[in-house]
C-alpha cells in the first residue's frame, strides 16, 4: 500500500476528452484552488479526441509516480472509467455523486475518479472534488486491505496470461 499524500498537497493529473473539456477546466481550478499542484493533459479545445489516448496520458502520471491521484472528464465517465482500468495499478471508478466520491477512496483504494461532464455540472463536481481529494484509503480496516490486494493480485493474473 502506497502512503496517503498529504490532502492539500497532492500532486494531480488531469485529462478529458473534447465532451468533457468545458467542465475540466472547473475541475482544475478547484485542484489548483484547493492547494493541489496540477498537470492538465488536455484536451485543450472542443477538436475530438479519443478518450482513451488521454486517460493513458493521465493514468501514467500516477504508474511512473508523477502524480498521487488523477482525475478523468469525458462525456458520460464510462470511457474514461473502462480505458484507465486497462492500465495495471490504476483503480478507477465513475465519480457522480458524494457518497461514491469518498466511498470509492477509502473501500477501494480509488486512485482515478472519473466524471462525466454531460451528467454532471460546475456546482456539483467542485463537491465532487473536494470530497474526492478529501478521502483517504481505510489502510486500518483488514477487509478492506484485503480486497484492494486482492485486485492487485488479479492485475498480476491478467498481465501474466498476456504475457
Amino acid at each position: 500500500m502506497q502512503p496517503q499524500p498529504k490532502r492539500n498537497d497532492m500532486k494531480l493529473s488531469v485529462g478529458g476528452d473534447h465532451a468533457g473539456f468545458p467542465l475540466k477546466a472547473t475541475v482544475v481550478e478547484v485542484c489548483r484552488r484547493l492547494g493541489h499542484e496540477v498537470v492538465d493533459h488536455g484536451c485543450y479545445d472542443e477538436t475530438p479526441v479519443d478518450f482513451p489516448d488521454i486517460s493513458r496520458k493521465v493514468c501514467l502520471d500516477i504508474i511512473e509516480g508523477q502524480a498521487d491521484r488523477a482525475i478523468l472528464v469525458c462525456g458520460t465517465g464510462v470511457g474514461a472509467t473502462i480505458a484507465a482500468n486497462k492500465i495495471p495499478g490504476i483503480r478507477a471508478s465513475v465519480v457522480h455523486d458524494a457518497h461514491i466520491a469518498h466511498q470509492c477512496v477509502e473501500h477501494d483504494d480509488v486512485n482515478v475518479a472519473c466524471i462525466g461532464a454531460k451528467i454532471v455540472g460546475p456546482w456539483l463536481v467542485e463537491d465532487l472534488v473536494k470530497i474526492f481529494l478529501g478521502a483517504t484509503f481505510a489502510s486500518d480496516d483488514e477487509d478492506c486491505v484485503r480486497r484492494v490486494a486482492k485486485l492487485a493480485q488479479m492485475e498480476q493474473i491478467a498481465t501474466r496470461s498476456k504475457g
